[in-house]
């Protein structure tokens, strides 16, 4: 029997999650290559004058130039605009790199947004320190206040934008909630996914209009490159795109190909992660220097039923507040040896970091004392190692309050 044009794309209209994340986007060569091909180029070598000119006008889908046209960043992009069921993406040098493109193609002086006070501490620098000198203005809402977020709401508001669960203490928007009131006046919800990832929560089917990735998290989850990645419906995302061409804070396609490798484990590494965490964020909960656990996960986090409620499991990422002060905070985490002290996440090794003085130093003690980073604060991205070597190198920690 006679194969099908593009035999993959039609076995896949179908296809669930999973088996999107192993083969979704791609299109294979001349070689008939089973594994997606790299493509390690700067240009690309046109037909004639007449080809070079239709394809700088944009009127067919050949590559022009890998700053902003790559085959195997196109793959990346296609493959995970299938997970989130987006109509397009656009992939970018980092996920800073996402939230920085996102804004400059969407917003201008003036322009107004509201941002959930507890997220990750490069995106409130980079909107207070860079954005906000250029006459955008930033209003910050506790995540969990419904009420103030419809109160920060001005004439001059364009979006919201949230991260959930938020890092590193793990709260939880509504985006369900959040969507209906963006769409209410006119405005756009941006959800940050990369705690979650495609393979646990997907924001666009609960009303979200643009979603932020790091990709150097999970999707890569291996600690290994760097890059993000912008989706949505495509009225939103071309002028994303533009920017990213124009500008260049473009995915380098070595990184793209390894992130395609790491989609096709994505679905089976975040079950493994979601259960150590639960596990670990168990356990960590019965231990008296143990003052109190962040995670959706556990029956006492405020938030566990919304969390159960959007998400199809909890993630890797916990956290804790150690009973005592940063030096307290800072003997546990020296006293580990087998994980990680480093700042990344979604790793399949086991991190942990002191946010305080790392990941949100850049932050005013007010910011930090807004957000919950407090002195005492320790984040842990639980890794794939076994659950019971993990507790062990937690215990020398505890041995060392």
């Amino acid at each position: 029997m006679t194969k099908s044009k593009d035999p993959i794309a039609e076995a896949l209209k179908s296809a669930k999650s999973e088996t999107l994340g192993v083969r979704a986007g791609q299109v294979r060569t001349h070689a008939d290559e089973h594994s997606e091909a790299l493509f390690l180029t700067s240009s690309y070598v046109f037909d004639s004058c007449e080809d070079a000119a239709t394809r700088f006008a944009g009127e067919n889908d050949c590559s022009v130039y890998t700053r902003y046209t790559n085959p195997t960043v196109r793959n990346f992009e296609q493959r995970l605009a299938a997970l989130e069921s987006a109509e397009d993406c656009v992939a970018t040098s980092s996920g800073m790199g996402a939230i920085m493109s996102l804004c400059l193609a969407q917003l201008r002086s003036g322009d107004h947004i509201i941002c959930s006070s507890d997220v990750f501490g490069s995106t409130v620098v980079l909107l207070n320190n860079f954005f906000a000198k250029f006459g955008v203005e930033i209003s910050y809402v506790k995540l969990t206040d419904m009420a103030a977020w419809r109160a920060a709401i001005k004439d001059n508001t364009r979006f919201l934008f949230i991260e959930t669960p938020s890092n590193p203490l793990s709260q939880v928007g509504d985006i369900a909630a959040f969507a209906d009131l963006a769409h209410q006046h006119d405005l756009l919800l941006v959800v940050d996914n990369c705690f979650c990832s495609p393979a646990l929560q997907k924001p666009l089917a609960l009303g979200a209009d643009i979603i932020i990735h790091s990709a150097t998290k999970y999707i890569d989850g291996q600690g290994r490159c760097l890059g993000g990645a912008v989706l949505g419906a495509e009225q939103h995302i071309e002028s994303v795109r533009s920017l990213v061409r124009a500008g260049g804070p473009s995915l380098s396609p070595f990184n793209a190909w390894v992130f395609l490798k790491g989609l096709e484990t994505l679905h089976l590494r975040m079950r493994a992660h979601s259960d150590n965490a639960l596990a670990i964020a168990q356990w960590l909960e019965q231990q008296p220097s143990i003052e109190q656990v962040f995670y959706t996960g556990l029956t006492s986090h405020p938030q566990h039923q919304l969390a159960a409620s959007q998400q199809s499991q909890f993630g890797g990422v916990l956290s804790f507040r150690i009973r005592g002060d940063k030096s307290a905070a800072w003997r546990f985490i020296d006293a580990t040896q087998m994980i990680s002290l480093t700042a990344n996440l979604g790793d399949a090794k086991t991190t942990i970091v002191h946010p305080a003085s790392t990941t949100h130093s850049r932050l005013s003690d007010l910011e930090r004392a807004e957000a919950g980073i407090t002195d005492n604060l320790v984040r842990v991205a639980v890794g794939l190692e076994a659950v019971e070597d993990i507790m062990a190198d937690f215990n020398l920690g505890l041995a060392a309050l």
